[in-house]
């Protein structure tokens, strides 16, 4: 397209250099809202901006459905009935527990009972068998014939 001896000179142009012009802030401030209107399509409203701007549209207001009361899906009666089920049964378990425990307690006293009196019981056949091997040694006392007096033996 361009023959290749023909030199090429950059063009120089004016260039104009465009500075933003910055807004003022925008203060809110309150703005005339044209009411809704009471068929389906709502109306066009128009707010005048403080800058002098003018927005026009639709004014949404956000859908409020009141939503329908929903039924649990169990009645709360069967629920207190189920609770109170539950409640009995750990009831029932805890005075199973109880009883249980009041049963060995008191297996554990009759053996404690039962121990002592071996005891104690092979205590007295040794003091007793062993004395009557040595005559000599004791005293013996015919306690009929005997007169106390201030805590002493007179036979």
């Amino acid at each position: 397209m361009y023959p290749d001896h023909t030199p090429h000179v950059p063009v120089q142009r004016a260039v104009e250099v465009h500075q933003p012009t910055p807004y003022p802030p925008a203060v809110p401030a309150p703005a005339p809202v044209v009411p809704m209107q009471s068929n389906a399509v709502p109306a066009v409203a128009s707010i005048v901006l403080p800058d002098g701007r003018v927005v026009t549209g639709y004014a949404i207001n956000p859908a409020h459905s009141e939503a329908p009361a929903v039924k649990p899906p169990v009645s709360r009666i069967a629920v207190n009935v189920a609770l109170g089920g539950v409640g009995f049964l750990a009831v029932c378990g805890g005075l199973i527990l109880l009883t249980s425990f009041i049963a060995a307690l008191t297996a554990f006293i009759t053996q404690l009972i039962t121990l002592t009196a071996v005891i104690f019981g092979g205590w007295i056949a040794v003091q007793i068998f062993s004395a009557s091997g040595h005559r000599g040694t004791g005293t013996t006392v015919n306690i009929r014939k005997a007169v106390i007096k201030r805590n002493h033996f007179h036979g």
